[in-house]
């Protein structure tokens, strides 16, 4: 797997291109799985650092979307009620 200085990383803006996403999307699950068949423990460890950041990372995104539309918007995308994300998400 190529180290992440290796390869030039899309740059997400407001005005990104789901290419964008679904190229970032893919590096993450290629890392993730290279991760999860890795016995070593220190690979673990790190699925589960990485658990914890993609939870702050969702809330983030959750906030930025709604930010930008709506927190019915962040419900949809969610498959949740717009109370429900509001109260999962909004700090």
């Amino acid at each position: 797997m190529p180290e992440p200085s290796d390869t030039p990383s899309p740059s997400l803006s407001s005005g990104a291109g789901a290419g964008d996403v679904d190229a970032l999307r893919a590096r993450a699950r290629e890392a993730i799985d290279a991760l999860a068949a890795c016995p070593d423990p220190a690979a673990f460890h790190a699925l589960l650092a990485l658990s914890e950041e993609v939870g702050l990372a969702l809330a983030t995104s959750a906030r930025t979307l709604a930010a930008g539309s709506s927190w019915s918007q962040v419900a949809a995308v969610s498959g949740t009620t717009k109370q429900a994300a509001w109260a999962r998400w909004h700090q």
